[in-house]
């Protein structure tokens, strides 16, 4: 027997589901890159250019699973540049990062006008053909799609990767102090270099989702402050992936809940309910992080800070 309430409940879950997918992937990302000592700035262009590359690429191939590698591979492209900036040459990381972000504004800019407003299949429909046909109750539990999933598994993975790994626990050695994670013989730029280039692509797959899955086609400056958010929910979160996720379903919420005050019979205005969503989660994550004890703690020892094998 249908039920209506039942059936709400459900659509408002998986709707918030969907709208904090692309900042759990692109939290987790840069949660790991920041667990090994490295801060990357750069998210929010990160994410703008996997969106406008697996868009590009899903396409002109037809196939969106080549849409997400390429996504995650421009991604982790341009943390590579990072990377090499920061890590080799030993650039300012916090200025890198900007720039990394400035970049991938202009880029994606350039790089999606011939895509602007070029509107797609979403990607569950694209994995089930018949949705539009399906129940209002199957449509609904069909579109948590793969990449909904993931990102649901990605903080249980990386924290059991963290927590209960000999690697995990060589990266988060290395982010609290790379000068004795160095005298124990562990390569540090290496490990470093990869956990950058994991972020990136994960900011890559994140920003892949919003032109893919969630609003399939490309506009320009599609990713409207995930990245910056993203950020935000590692330091607050205390830098524990399932704090960040509490945070992302909390914008999510926010987010569906503000589309939907009509609908309950209250009334507001279209710029509120834009600015509701970033507000409501950084209200919430100031009030979490009063707590600086715990905030200095859990942060790692040496993020932020150049390493050299000579200094």
């Amino acid at each position: 027997m249908h039920n209506p309430g039942l059936a709400m409940c459900l659509a408002l879950l998986v709707a918030t589901l969907r709208a904090a997918t692309p900042l759990i992937l692109a939290g987790i990302g840069e949660l790991v890159t920041e667990k090994s000592g490295v801060l990357n700035l750069g998210v929010e262009g990160m994410m703008l250019v996997g969106a406008v590359t697996g868009f590009a690429a899903t396409v002109t191939t037809g196939n969106p699973f080549l849409g997400i590698l390429a996504a995650m591979a421009a991604g982790a492209l341009m943390a590579g540049a990072f990377a090499f900036l920061t890590l080799t040459l030993l650039a300012n990381q916090v200025a890198t990062g900007l720039a990394l972000t400035i970049f991938g504004v202009g880029f994606s800019a350039l790089a999606g006008a011939p895509f602007q407003s070029h509107p797609i299949p979403g990607l569950a429909t694209l994995l089930f053909p018949d949705l539009a046909t399906a129940s209002p109750l199957l449509q609904q539990l069909l579109l948590i799609d793969p990449l909904v999933i993931l990102a649901v598994a990605s903080p249980v993975l990386v924290h059991l990767f963290l927590a209960r790994t000999r690697p995990g626990l060589i990266l988060r050695a290395t982010g609290e102090s790379h000068e004795v994670a160095h005298a124990f013989g562990y390569k540090v730029i290496r490990i470093r270099l990869l956990a950058t280039l994991f972020g990136g692509a994960m900011a890559g797959l994140g920003g892949a989702y919003l032109s893919l899955a969630y609003t399939p086609m490309w506009t320009e400056n599609m990713v409207a402050g995930r990245g910056w958010i993203a950020l935000a929910l590692v330091v607050f979160s205390t830098w524990k992936p399932f704090w960040l996720v509490l945070g992302a379903l909390l914008f999510g919420f926010v987010t569906i809940a503000g589309f939907q005050a009509e609908s309950w019979g209250i009334e507001l205005a279209p710029n509120l309910v834009a600015t509701l969503p970033y507000l409501a989660t950084i209200l919430v994550l100031v009030l979490i992080s009063r707590d600086k004890v715990r905030l200095t703690l859990n942060a790692p020892a040496a993020l932020g800070k150049p390493f050299h094998p000579a200094g």
